[in-house]
Order: C-alpha cells, then sequence, then structure tokens
C-alpha cells in the first residue's frame, strides 16, 4: 500500500504540473498506469491573492487549513503545497493542521546541497523573493541565496501574474527572463532555484543560462517517494 498524497493547491498550472508529474513518474516506480492515490483541493487564486496584497499571512494560513482539513477528510496522509509564495505561512498554519506537511524550500535547499551548489539564484514572486522563506533554510545549509534586483523583480512577478499564472506563454519573456538568469550566473551563482510553479513552463534545464532547481517537480518527487515508504 502506497501512502495518499494530499496536495493543497493554489494556481492552477503549477498545482497541475505537480499532480501530472506525481502521476507520471509514479508509473515508473510501480509499473504502467499506477500511481498513489491523489487529492487535491483548490480555493479560488483570487482569496490567494488578495490576502496576499494585503499583507494577511493569517489570512494565507487559514486559507492552507482549510484545505488541509478537506483533504484529512478525504483520506490523505500527508500534504504538499506546489506554490512557493504561500509559504510564507507555513510556520502559522502547521502547528494548527491536521496532517504533516512536505515544506518546498526544504525539499529545494536538500537537493541543492546533494548537487553540492554553493551559491544559488532564487527566482519567483516578488512576494516570494522579497521573503525569508528560501534564504532561511538555504544558509542552514551554508548555501548562498542571491535574489535579482529590484527592476528584475518587479519583471519576473509580472510575468509570472500576467502571463504563466493564466498558461500564456510569450518568446520575449522566454528571453527576458534567460536575461535575468545569466545575470545571476555573472553574481557566481551555480544554479537558480525556479521558485514558482509556473515558471517550468518557459525555463528548464534546456534553455537556462544555469542550471536549474525546478521546484514543483522537485516537489512531486519528494512526495513520491514518501508515498512510496509504507
Amino acid at each position: 500500500m502506497t501512502q495518499h498524497i494530499g496536495i493543497v493547491g493554489c494556481s492552477a498550472e503549477g498545482a497541475a504540473l505537480c499532480y501530472r508529474t506525481i502521476c507520471e513518474e509514479g508509473a515508473h516506480a510501480l509499473g504502467p498506469y499506477e500511481h498513489p492515490e491523489v487529492s487535491m483541493h483548490t480555493p479560488s487564486l483570487a482569496r490567494y491573492v488578495d490576502c496576499l496584497n494585503r499583507g494577511d499571512l493569517a489570512g494565507v494560513a487559514e486559507l492552507m487549513l482549510a484545505s488541509a482539513r478537506k483533504l484529512a477528510a478525504a483520506g490523505a496522509d500527508f500534504l504538499i503545497c506546489p506554490d512557493n509564495t504561500i509559504h510564507q505561512a507555513f510556520e502559522l498554519m502547521a502547528p494548527r493542521s491536521p496532517l504533516p506537511w512536505l515544506h518546498i524550500a526544504d525539499v529545494v535547499a536538500s537537493e541543492a546541497a546533494a548537487r553540492g551548489v554553493q551559491r544559488v539564484g532564487l527566482t519567483g514572486t516578488r512576494w516570494l523573493v522579497d521573503s525569508a522563506v528560501y534564504p532561511d533554510r538555504l544558509a542552514a545549509r551554508g548555501i548562498a541565496c542571491v535574489r535579482p534586483g529590484e527592476d528584475e523583480r518587479s519583471e519576473i512577478n509580472r510575468i509570472i501574474m500576467e502571463e504563466l499564472v493564466p498558461g500564456v506563454v510569450k518568446g520575449d519573456s522566454v528571453a527576458r527572463f534567460q536575461a535575468i538568469i545569466a545575470g545571476l550566473r555573472e553574481q557566481g551563482c551555480d544554479a537558480v532555484i525556479l521558485g514558482c510553479t509556473e515558471i517550468p513552463l518557459i525555463i528548464s534545464d534546456a534553455n537556462s543560462p544555469l542550471p536549474t532547481l525546478d521546484s514543483t517537480r522537485l516537489l512531486a518527487r519528494a512526495a513520491l517517494r514518501q508515498a512510496l515508504e509504507t
């Protein structure tokens, strides 16, 4: 028996990629068409965005908890959230959660350490990049975190929220992301965190100036490993 994975969704594209990765890679581990049981709950993204715009992390935590309780009632054994930004509210939420969680930044930081990364660039929404979600967990493993400049943070945020979240892919935005990552390479980074679950829609190891740490797929794979540890 495998464990039942609960996905606390936020934005559709990132949650869908995480779910699809679990199902596709589950078949590689378990056999044709096999994967662990998966349940997902997502409130309206607008509710999260409203809380984030107001700096209301307590409100974000309540939304996460509401999903957690519904997934616990559905029989999930543990939870993941394929959204980096709302992990800002993790410490407010986790002590009251009915189920244990995998933390996306812990998963990414562990992978970075395993690869021997020393200095990593961080991309994601403005809310995420301005926060301590990644720097604290990377520092605990002796890894330096480099954030893009102010203008670049704003441009990345615009691309994510206005294009990638609605599922729009534009060539000039791909080129802009590549230029920003190249700038992080010039600052001595030896890898880049794709710290928004939509960024893999346009950036991967195939077109990135730096090796990527794809938070979406890394979290999905960590959840799959946990589900198989029966």
